[in-house]
């Protein structure tokens, strides 16, 4: 069974930084790509960043150079690291995990999902 738990939400200032985690656990996951989609009030669900089984990542256009997605597989652990935050950040944010091994910016790519974690940017 595969179950996917992250933590590191909460209420940030513009300009701060945050870092979400993602715990995870079964079906080898560690042989798998892992992402971060996140979904903002009256919005669709869109991508933010994945990682391939190797390390490769890829990024949505607006999240490049703010966002920052490592793991650590002997944690069995998924992070997103985000700085500059800005209030159009505010989302909650899921991590999700496709069935194969490289990065997919796809949500119909991806299998298993995370409940989320709620990220709020205000003054």
């Amino acid at each position: 069974q595969v179950e996917l738990a992250e933590s590191g939400g909460g209420l940030a200032q513009p300009g701060d930084s945050l870092t979400l985690s993602c715990s995870y656990s079964g079906r080898n996951l560690n042989t798998k790509a892992m992402g971060w989609f996140r979904q903002a009030p009256g919005k669709e669900r869109e991508f933010v960043a994945s990682i391939s089984a190797i390390g490769d990542t890829i990024y949505a256009d607006s999240m490049k150079g703010r966002f920052t997605i490592y793991r650590d597989k002997g944690r069995n652990s998924l992070y997103l690291q985000m700085h500059s935050l800005r209030s159009e950040d505010t989302a909650v944010y899921y991590c999700a995990a496709p069935l194969g091994p490289a990065a997919v910016m796809l949500q119909s790519e991806y299998k298993y999902w995370g409940q989320g974690t709620q990220v709020t940017v205000s003054l």
